[in-house]
């Protein structure tokens, strides 16, 4: 359906590539075409990932920051001349829409760049050792270490960027990488590795500082739990990221998990801008973004003209072929994450929730939807729904409504629209989440800011300057110079 890249078959595994692969189909969510036979790891192929990992701690780690720093440049540099490429093979895979494809591919490009300016900010300090007796006469300083082998396991919702944020930051630390992809979206993920092995390789790194392993739940089980690794870090489903921590214990994990994100409207808000947040923020990469609006929280007085102001707009949101500029809604990941969502629109309805708009398919596509008046028990509200729906509900007041905020086992993002500094400042400050944003959408991130939640959403930061530091160790040094 897309050329494919020019990389070799099979999976990066060790110093080359391992040919003798079983394969299984990728296919396209929006039509169920074949776009490729993508490789399938197996529990013997992640064994041999960890080997030759493990083997490449020492090398890797030894690099000089100017080493790292050039294949991280370099990759950027290759990554850049394959704008409509990997374009295509982002909406081949992922079924997202080509806006939210060429989205993802420009934030690739800076997480590459910005991971490379980091390389110079690692750095340690002395400490004051004789600030206690026992310190007389001692010289005390720290430094940051690679942690060791990282296995990075990403989602299917941004699989280039979301490897990207696994990768950069590892080698950047110093540190080799195993990256899983998710089964449904490995092919950006493998040529990005061949982008990555030839940079390496030219500045004299072992190919081993990134090598790919798909499969199935028992391969990646077999990755994280091997006790000689480093590090864990996950994008993906809260239940399977609370077992990967589990399992992984107790080595570190770092777990950016889902959740349900929740937008407040306060009374005094701006409710055009309001409801264009919603629109963008509610169904862009087909409502499969873990920061995407979910919970909308209205302040009463206003709660009748925010729903008429949003679902007057609602019919600018084209459902259709993701490979039209045009289109702004295309189908899910696969059929199952369909029925699941169509079940839960059902269970709020019958719960007593109003359907607004959409909550039918059309041509595979389920239709952007609005609820409103969900009960906080139905899975619409307090779970993630991963899908083009967005719930509504009203609060008497904005006490209320930030409370109703928190009343979730999640907490990465929430945002809150209002002219007040005042209620700005009290919901930064009331607000569990890891992030509040104000007057713009949940599903604000900068690549380079901290990333991450608390609560059920998981623990741990991205962005690369802080998951290097989730990255490396501080060694200590005392000396007493005699």
């Amino acid at each position: 359906m897309v050329p494919l890249p020019d990389h070799p078959t099979g999976l990066p595994i060790g110093s080359g590539w391992v040919a003798d692969v079983e394969t299984a189909p990728v296919v396209f969510p929006y039509d169920g075409s074949v776009v490729a036979q993508a490789p399938v790891g197996s529990v013997a192929h992640a064994r041999a990932s960890l080997d030759a990992g493990i083997a490449a701690v020492r090398p890797v780690g030894k690099l000089t920051s100017a080493a790292r720093r050039a294949i991280l440049l370099d990759v950027e540099r290759e990554l850049s001349t394959h704008q409509d490429a990997f374009v295509d093979l982002l909406i081949a895979e992922t079924g997202k829409t080509r806006t939210d494809c060429t989205v993802e591919y420009s934030r690739t490009l800076f997480t590459w760049s910005a991971a490379a300016e980091e390389v110079a900010h690692l750095h340690g300090e002395t400490v004051a050792l004789d600030v206690q007796e026992s310190g007389a006469g001692l010289f005390g300083f720290w430094t940051r270490r690679p942690i060791g082998l990282v296995i990075g396991v990403a989602g299917f919702n941004a699989p280039l960027l979301l490897a990207s944020h696994k990768i950069a930051p590892s080698i950047a630390a110093g540190c080799p990488v195993i990256c899983k992809p998710a089964p449904a979206t490995p092919l950006a993920t493998l040529w990005l590795a061949d982008i990555v092995r030839r940079a390496a390789e030219k500045h004299g790194a072992p190919a081993e500082i990134v090598q790919i392993v798909t499969g199935d739940a028992e391969v990646g089980r077999t990755l994280v739990t091997d006790p000689r690794i480093g590090a864990v870090s996950f994008t993906g489903s809260a239940d399977i990221g609370h077992q990967i921590a589990r399992d992984a214990a107790p080595r570190k994990t770092l777990l950016e998990l889902g959740s349900n994100a929740a937008l407040v409207v306060d009374a005094d808000a701006d409710l055009d801008r309001a409801a264009d947040a919603v629109l963008r923020g509610g169904f862009y990469f087909n409502g499969q973004a873990c920061i995407a609006v979910q919970r909308v929280i209205v302040c009463s007085p206003v709660l009748d003209e925010f729903v008429g102001k949003l679902v007057a707009r609602i019919g600018e949101l084209t459902v259709g072929d993701p490979r039209d500029p045009a289109t702004r809604i295309a189908p899910l990941i696969n059929q199952a994450a369909t029925d699941r969502t169509l079940a839960w629109i059902a269970e709020a309805e019958q719960a007593g929730a109003k359907v607004l708009h959409g909550g039918r398919v059309v041509d595979r596509t389920i239709e952007p939807t609005i609820l409103l008046d969900v009960p906080e028990s139905a899975n619409a509200w307090c779970e993630e729904i991963f899908a083009p729906v967005v719930a509504i509900r009203s609060a008497p007041d904005l006490p209320a409504a930030l409370e109703a905020v928190n009343r979730s086992r999640y907490g990465l993002h929430a945002s809150v629209f209002t002219r007040s500094l005042a209620t700005a400042f009290r919901a930064i400050d009331e607000l569990e989440v890891g992030g509040v944003v104000i007057n713009e959408v949940p599903g604000f991130r900068s690549d380079i800011m901290p990333y991450g939640g608390v609560k059920d959403s998981g623990i741990g930061r991205e962005g690369p300057r802080f998951a290097i530091e989730e990255l490396t160790v501080t060694r200590m040094a005392i000396i007493r110079p005699e």
